[in-house]
Parts: structure tokens; sequence; C-alpha cells
């Protein structure tokens, strides 16, 4: 099997090399770019397993960089770990609300990166028992597609958005905290404020349109999916 290719977008060249011996140890096949525009080429263009990204780029910053990624349908599936010096929750959401899939604030550990990096890779290729679309009115959710569509038209979701929006269908009505939720999308070793699971839903409710108002919101435990509308 091939080795998970995984692009880094840094501009630091200290980081880089961090990030080239890390990788390289767990086995990765590392590719690299220095700006957004290269990032976006190299990411159309290759395709990687996992895009890890800094925010503060020259030229289009990560964040017009993830947005980019998260809108073209070739990329739009592909995991994003920001990397960046921004810490405080305020630019934490901002990271989540563009598309991105984990948020890692330097300096970092390299041992909690691969980690993370590992988790996400490990989501995303899971098996899933029963992979029959599931049908939600003019909701349909292709589970071995990882696509959803609404009367015939494609609803682009990020890794993320798609895993919360499957594990609340697969269980109309049964009310999930935002623990579960983040452990069916990212696994028990993510980390998340409430906050950045709100965010989240938020998103996702906006793409969703009508069948947004699905997910409700149960105060002071977590969300549930109504079913259709």
């Amino acid at each position: 099997m091939p080795a998970k290719r995984i692009l880094i977008v840094e501009d630091e060249p200290d980081i880089l090399e961090l990030l080239r011996i890390t990788l390289a140890k767990e086995g990765y096949d590392p590719i690299f770019a220095k700006t957004g525009e290269q990032a976006i080429e190299l990411a159309k263009k290759d395709l990687p397993d996992m895009v890890v990204l800094d925010i503060m780029l020259p030229g289009i910053d990560g964040l017009d960089v993830c947005k980019i990624l998260r809108s073209d349908p070739r990329t739009s599936h592909i995991p994003i770990i920001m990397l960046t010096a921004r810490s405080e929750e305020a630019d934490i959401v901002t990271g989540l609300e563009v598309g991105a899939d984990d948020y890692v604030t330097k300096p970092f550990s390299p041992k909690v990166l691969s980690a993370r990096i590992r988790n996400l890779l490990r989501r995303q290729a899971a098996t899933i028992p029963d992979q029959r679309p599931i049908r939600l009115g003019s909701l349909i959710i292709d589970t071995m597609r990882r696509e959803v569509s609404i009367k015939g038209r494609p609803v682009i979701l990020t890794y993320t958005e798609f895993n919360i929006l499957l594990a609340l269908a697969r269980r109309p009505g049964v009310v999930l905290t935002r623990y579960q939720i983040m452990d069916a999308a990212h696994g028990q070793e993510y980390v998340a404020t409430d906050r950045a699971v709100d965010v989240q839903i938020v998103a996702l409710r906006r793409k969703l349109g009508t069948y947004g108002r699905c997910i409700q919101t149960v105060r002071g435990v977590g969300y549930r999916f109504s079913g259709p509308v």
C-alpha cells in the first residue's frame, strides 16, 4: 500500500524541516508548499490524503486556501489540519468555520500532531458496517461515496460536517451530546470546546438549507436529527 501523501503548507524553514523529519519517520510521503498559491496548485494536482496548513502565509493566507479547497469538489473531502500560532478561541472558531477539521497551535508537539494526523486518517478510512445510502425525504447521504445531495443537487460538506450529519441522521430522534458528536466525527482523542462544536453545526445547517431545521438544539444537552421536513 502506498504511503499516505500529506501536503504541508508552511513558510518557516525550521518548521518545514521538523515536519519533514516527523512525517518521514511516521511513514508518510510529505510534499511541501510555501505559499497559498502553491498549496492550491499542489492540492488540485496531487490530491493529497491530508493537508497541514499554516494560516499566515505569503500571498493567499491559510483561511482563504481552506475556503478554496472546500469549494472545489475535487478537494472538498481532503482532511485539513490548521497548524498556526493563532491560539485564541476566536481564531480556532474561524478556522473551523472555513472548513478545517482540526486545529493545532504553535508551538506544537510533533507527537501530538502525528497523533492528530493518524486519528483523522483512521476515521476517514474506517469501514462503515452499513453502507447503504440514507434517505430522509429529498436528502440522500451516500455513505460509500461520502456524498450528500438534496433533490439531486450535491451539497459540499467538509470531512467533519459529513461525519456529524451521518452520526445524527443514523439515529433520528436520539439526542447526542457535543462529546458524542465529536467522538463520532474525530474519535475519543479529539478535544473540542462546546463553541467549536456549535460552529460546525451552524455551518452544517446553513449548507443543508431547509433541511438544516432538522438538526434541533436540545438546550443543555446537545443536538438531534428530527427527520425529513
